[in-house]
């Protein structure tokens, strides 16, 4: 599981962001008003949420753990 990331933001889509963590961009979809908060090339604490099905894995990411945990 993946609990937590904190990384550099390389691209703003619609209803995601990609961050770079360790060399890696992770697509993390996350809700507007965060989004819209963030800056690219800013580095962001996200708490996560990953959702595994048999044909995707999706990280959703939020600012406070009791978001994520709703």
């Amino acid at each position: 599981m993946i609990a937590s990331l904190t990384g550099t933001i390389q691209h703003k889509d619609a209803d995601s962001i990609i961050i770079a963590v360790g060399g890696v961009g992770l697509r993390v979809y996350i809700p507007a008003p965060t989004r819209d908060q963030l800056q690219t090339d800013a580095t962001v604490f996200l708490h996560t949420h990953l959702v595994v099905r048999e044909d995707a894995l999706t990280l959703f990411g939020f600012e406070t753990k009791e978001a994520c945990d709703m």
